[in-house]
């Protein structure tokens, strides 16, 4: 199975869609609802809200649509890497990984804030990959800033991935102090447009619902999330070890972007910690960039049969998980 995911051939996605169904299966008939477990943002509520008047509160709904929005974001993703040609070839591991590793929690493919900041991440990692060849980026920065703004509406703790953006200005580009003030000003720019409309349309109190954030330190007792988060971090730490060698044949653009992948996760890991209520579903955050790593090692294993054999045992724990515990 491996060695179709490794190929780039677009009918590939047939499998994708096949593969989806096959670790995601035990969701889609165990649906669930909407997260609300009161850290959610203002956007986020008011887009369930209509939602609910459109469908009700069908778990089936919320279930297919969270499932299809990870399936989207491994496909955006693979768009991505496959365009900057951070593998030797165009090749959908990365997809698979993302499927395959969000599978081992429930609370990460129920429909939540953390999905559809992932989405708006896609869009902002894309961008700053292209910060490397861009003469003047004022442009890009305060795109990207508006858009993480965005991502603050929605979960209010994920505007911490400013520390991604500035960390890849860093990288990605010599410091322009004119830059970094533009980022910052599309960061602010979105919690001043939406206060400037709750306040022409007498609706202030709303603005309390924006800033919720806080700092939590759970001592976590499921043993699902310490299985997932142990499961990620191997593969993180395994495929970034595995980069090394090819890491020196590469592009410098290449290298900056590998770069910028393991600031996403480390940043990425700590969001969660600054949520009012703390919730492994955010987790999902990391998971995006974790799976170009995890995508990295079945790539490094040249030898299917072996790469098969570590697939199928990432898979039984998946569906031991979903069905017998």
């Amino acid at each position: 199975m491996i060695r179709f995911f490794r190929s780039g051939n677009p009918l590939t996605v047939l499998l994708l869609l096949l593969y989806t169904l096959l670790v995601k299966f035990y969701y889609l008939i165990h649906p669930s609802t909407f997260m609300a477990d009161g850290s959610e943002g203002l956007l986020y509520h008011l887009l369930v809200k209509w939602m609910q008047s459109l469908v009700g509160s069908s778990p089936l709904f919320f279930t297919s649509l969270a499932v299809l929005l990870l399936l989207l974001q491994s496909l955006l993703f693979t768009k991505i890497i496959n365009h900057h040609r951070l593998f030797a070839r165009p090749t959908y591991l990365p997809a698979m990984c993302f499927l395959l590793f969000t599978s081992m929690l429930q609370s990460w493919n129920i429909f939540s804030p953390a999905l559809i900041v992932n989405l708006i991440m896609l869009w902002v990692f894309s961008s700053i990959t292209e910060l490397y060849t861009r003469t003047s980026a004022r442009d890009v920065v305060f795109n990207i800033g508006f858009a993480l703004g965005v991502c603050g509406l929605f979960y209010f703790p994920s505007v911490i991935l400013c520390v991604l953006l500035l960390a890849s200005m860093l990288i990605m580009r010599a410091f322009r102090l004119a830059e970094w003030i533009i980022a910052l000003l599309g960061l602010i720019c979105p919690l001043y447009l939406i206060g400037t409309y709750l306040f022409l349309t007498n609706q202030m109190t709303l603005l309390r619902k924006i800033p919720n954030i806080g700092l939590s330190l759970p001592m976590i007792k499921d043993y699902k999330v310490w299985g997932a988060m142990v499961a990620c971090l191997f593969f993180f730490i395994i495929g970034w070890l595995l980069l090394q060698r090819p890491l020196k044949k590469m592009l410098i653009q290449g290298r900056k972007i590998w770069a910028v992948l393991i600031i996403y996760v480390l940043v990425a890991m700590f969001v969660p910690f600054f949520n009012a209520h703390f919730s492994a579903a955010y987790w999902v955050l990391a998971v995006l960039p974790v799976a170009m790593f995890a995508g990295n090692v079945f790539w490094s294993v040249t030898n299917d049969t072996f790469a098969n054999i570590i697939h199928f045992i990432v898979l039984a724990y998946v569906i031991v998980m979903q069905y017998f515990s």
